[in-house]
């Protein structure tokens, strides 16, 4: 495919986009390198061994205090949730919390994310997207202030904690901690009383009331201190005192978070091993470090993923639940909009288990005789079964974030294969229980994967090719890690024996790479299976009978000739879009049966990646944002469509009288207003060209496509159009976009003559308002209002900023202000409209397709194919 758009940047254009993946790439690298150095007298058998050996007491003890500390993370909301002056029930915050902490912590905000956690959850609530925006805003400032000043208050207290890592002796580290503390302290008191605005990620938030600032690092403090005491008790005994300790683990905490590695994996693991006395067996210390990650992290993850398995359950029965489960549907399917991330999580997690455990030598006496009285080809099939279910796994994990319905059935028989390869890997019953975990979690989620379309037609973007990637690359460290002991020799790739794990653990490791590598070639390499040519007659009647039967008008202007098309395998949904350069931008969100839009999109989002492009659905309104922050896009605000509520119009009331007076004058003048059924007489559409070509006369350019229709006599006909006629003469005319729902009706061209009389145009949006209101229809759209509503205010996006600064100053080449406030005379509701758009994509770039687009679409009859694509 040709790239036009992008066929003049600069070397650093292209590549900026990467550096964000290439940085954690490179830290991740760093900290694993430093970890590899660290753990070199470490034999993983005995850090396996001992973590079997930890008293309960001990892991009791760490599981109390890790839920302690996310109890104290629900403070976080709390708090956030009285700064923006909104109360929801308890219940309720103690879930959106538990479940974004428990997914973000173990997961991070890396590529598999998609979209924040807690909005699903509170915009079911009535919250608003700038609420949501402001509480993880709110959330990450508290964090970072308060992890500062009690991470360098205790470097303050006792600077001989990180004395060894630091060039730089112990009263020079008291000082600056001190200094820190102070100036971080002092900044909080000055943004309190001054009333200081700060920006996060394109949110301002206002200074919170000194009260809701100390009650705020009050949770800091505790979170931190239950988070600091869970490592603590599972490390060994030490002369390194708590509060020595705490200034260690606040450290490594802020280095993973400076880091953006994924949780700090690696990063927290060298900073406390490397500041850990030099009397404390590294191995131990390593033991109690990933019994701190399965408890605090994977723990949490786990009941997480318990408590949205049951969620679907009881949807599944929510017929029969009663009106407790009735009144909580709305929560309960908000939670349901996890389930693809937290499934995908799950496999991936559940596939690299696996393909480790194939790796290991056993790690009791147990699993060391029965390997001995195995046969040979049971042992040596399970550990190549479980590295090839594990491999699957990891593939079908992006499957089900696309809620493929045939992904989940794949992972059903993955997860029961890896239970049987477990059993035959030395009978591993503990990760065979796991697995079937897993299976039960899996199971209940079912109706959560819809879409039809083939696993294959799924796309790998750049982000989880470098996930899978380091995926791999950790197996095969893995693999050197656990037997760096075994000296390596050619025999090793060939030798059988039932008690040979090494030369095992590399055939395991080569079957599961080799299965990895070619599922990532069928993913990353296979061409689009889209059409791009403009729809033929037959085509565009068949989504004629689409347009009718849903209830949007606007979907009328996928009729128009100048759109590819995408219908649903059932034919009951459509989709329109064009191509330009690199961006695949589809109009509006699709149109037709309500359960197959979410599918489509996502059909046309996957084919967009797979030929190497960006997705972009232009002009969208609110209704579908959970799913464009499930597919990972952003959302940038194009302004707002004015909709007049029908019921009850009229120009009656002293809040009409100025309408009122007007309309009166205008029939006064002798104007009147018809609405004009197909078919229509002859001569007819030449007296409507006649206004079209005197009204184009007056305007820049000529006519426009893509988002807007032009004067086609043939698409003309086969709508009303209503018509204003001076004196019996046609002054003016708009075609109507109606549907056989009769819910909302709009129009498209809106033209009239050169000479008409003044108020003409109020005048017909008068009439039309009170025709449709009279025929029993809820709404009429006025069309949009572009670039209205942005706010100019500190901290708005560059894009907000760029687009309210067009609107205020851009009056010499686009009456922006004048549209907005002509439709205002009708009180409509102002409803806003967005473009979705890949994060990371250039939005001048995607604006300057969409502008091409529009001012130079092509019309019905030419060929829409882009170079390089296949018909």
């Amino acid at each position: 495919m040709t790239d036009a758009s992008t066929a003049h940047l600069t070397p650093w254009q292209r590549v900026k986009p990467l550096l964000p993946y290439i940085v954690t790439a490179a830290l991740f690298g760093a900290g694993a390198f430093a970890l590899y150095r660290l753990l070199a007298p470490v034999d993983l058998r005995s850090v396996l061994t001992q973590a079997r050996a930890t008293p309960w007491h001990i892991l009791a003890l760490a599981v109390l205090t890790t839920f302690a500390s996310y109890a104290a993370l629900i403070g976080y909301d709390r708090s956030a949730l009285r700064y923006i002056g909104k109360d929801l029930p308890g219940p309720v915050v103690a879930l959106g919390s538990f479940l974004g902490y428990a997914f973000g912590n173990t997961i991070g905000a890396g590529p598999i994310t998609g979209g924040a956690v807690r909005y699903r959850v509170y915009s079911a609530l009535g919250l608003s997207t700038q609420d949501i925006a402001a509480i993880a805003a709110f959330a990450s400032v508290a964090f970072g202030f308060g992890a500062t000043i009690i991470g360098f208050g205790a470097l303050a207290i006792h600077p001989l904690a990180l004395g060894h890592l630091l060039p730089f002796g112990p009263g020079a580290i008291r000082y600056v901690s001190l200094a820190v503390v102070i100036v971080v302290t002092g900044l909080l008191f000055w943004i309190a009383f001054r009333r200081t605005e700060i920006t996060v990620r394109g949110v301002t938030l206002r200074a919170p009331t000194p009260g809701l600032m100390a009650a705020q690092f009050v949770f800091t403090a505790v979170d931190m201190l239950l988070a600091a005491t869970t490592l603590y008790a599972l490390l060994p005994p030490s002369e390194l005192g708590f509060a020595t300790f705490l200034a260690v683990y606040a450290a490594a905490v802020m280095a993973g978070v400076l880091s953006h590695v994924p949780g700090g994996v690696g990063v927290l693991e060298t900073v406390v091993i490397a500041a850990l006395p030099a009397s404390v067996p590294v191995e131990q210390a390593a033991t109690g470090l990933l019994l701190y990650r399965i408890i605090y992290y994977l723990l949490p993850f786990a009941v997480a993923l318990v408590l949205l398995a049951l969620t679907e359950a009881r949807m599944a029965s929510s017929r029969a639940a009663g009106p407790l489960m009735q009144s909580l549907a709305p929560l309960a399917r908000s939670v349901s909009a996890l389930v693809p991330l937290a499934m995908a999580a799950m496999m991936l997690g559940s596939g690299l288990l696996l393909m480790v455990s194939s790796l290991l030598p056993p790690t009791s006496d147990l699993a060391e005789e029965l390997e001995v009285l195995t046969p040979m080809a049971i042992a040596e099939g399970g550990a190549l079964l479980a590295s090839i279910f594990g491999a699957m796994m990891l593939v079908i994990a992006h499957g089900l974030l696309r809620r493929v319905q045939g992904a989940w059935w794949l992972a059903v028989l993955a997860l029961a294969g890896g239970i049987v390869a477990s059993l035959a890997n030395a009978l591993d019953i503990e990760r065979a229980v796991f697995l079937g975990a897993a299976l039960l979690i899996l199971w209940p989620t079912r109706r959560e994967f819809f879409r039809t379309t083939r696993l294959t037609r799924q796309a790998f973007g750049l982000h989880w090719l470098l996930l899978i990637t380091a995926l791999g690359a950790s197996v095969v460290a893995v693999l050197f890690f656990a037997h760096k002991a075994t000296p390596y020799a050619h025999e090793l790739w060939w030798q059988f024996a039932t008690d040979a794990s090494a030369p095992r653990a590399l055939r395991a490791a080569l079957v599961g790479m080799v299965v990895l590598v070619l599922s990532l070639l069928v993913f990353a390499l296979r061409p689009g299976r889209l059409t791009h040519a403009l729809p033929t007659a037959e085509e565009l009647a068949q989504v004629r009978a689409i347009v009718a039967a849903q209830p949007d008008p606007e979907a009328n202007i996928a009729l128009t000739g100048d759109k590819c098309l995408m219908v649903s395998e059932s034919g009951r949904a459509a989709l329109m879009y064009r191509i330009r350069g690199r961006s695949w931008i589809a109009l509006h969100e699709p149109f037709g049966e309500p359960s197959e839009l979410a599918p489509l999109a996502w059909d046309f989002h996957d084919a967009a990646y797979a030929a190497n492009a960006r997705p972009v659905f232009y002009s969208v309104g609110a209704d579908l944002i959970p799913l464009w922050l499930e597919m990972g896009l952003g959302l940038v605000k194009l302004g707002e469509e004015a909709v007049v509520p029908l019921p009850g119009f009229s120009l009656q009331g002293p809040e009409r009288k100025r309408l009122r007076t007007t309309h009166n004058r205008a029939l006064r003048d002798g104007l009147s207003f018809e609405v004009l059924q197909p078919p229509f007489a002859p001569g007819f559409m030449e007296e409507l060209r006649a206004i079209s070509e005197s009204w184009l006369a007056t305007k820049a350019g000529a006519e426009k496509g893509f988002s807007v229709g032009a004067f086609d006599p043939d698409v003309l006909s086969q709508a009303p159009i209503a018509v204003v006629r001076h004196e019996g003469r046609t002054v003016a005319f708009a075609n109507l976009w109606l549907t056989e729902t009769k819910t909302s009706a709009t129009i498209d061209l809106m033209r009239h003559a050169e000479n008409a009389p003044g108020g003409l145009m109020e005048f017909l949006f008068t009439e039309l308002l009170l025709h449709f209101a009279a025929e029993g229809y809820d709404e009429f759209s006025l069309g949009n209002a572009p670039l209205s509503g942005l706010e100019v205010r500190r901290g708005a996006a560059l894009s907000t900023r760029l687009g309210a600064l067009v609107y205020r100053h851009g009056q010499q080449f686009y009456n922006f202000e004048g549209l907005r406030s002509f439709k205002e005379k009708f009180d409509p509701d102002w409803r806003p409209i967005y473009v979705a758009v890949p994060p990371r994509a250039n939005l001048l770039s995607i604006a300057a397709d969409v502008v091409a687009l529009i001012g130079g679409g092509a019309r019905r009859g030419d060929d829409a194919r882009p170079a390089g694509v296949s018909r």
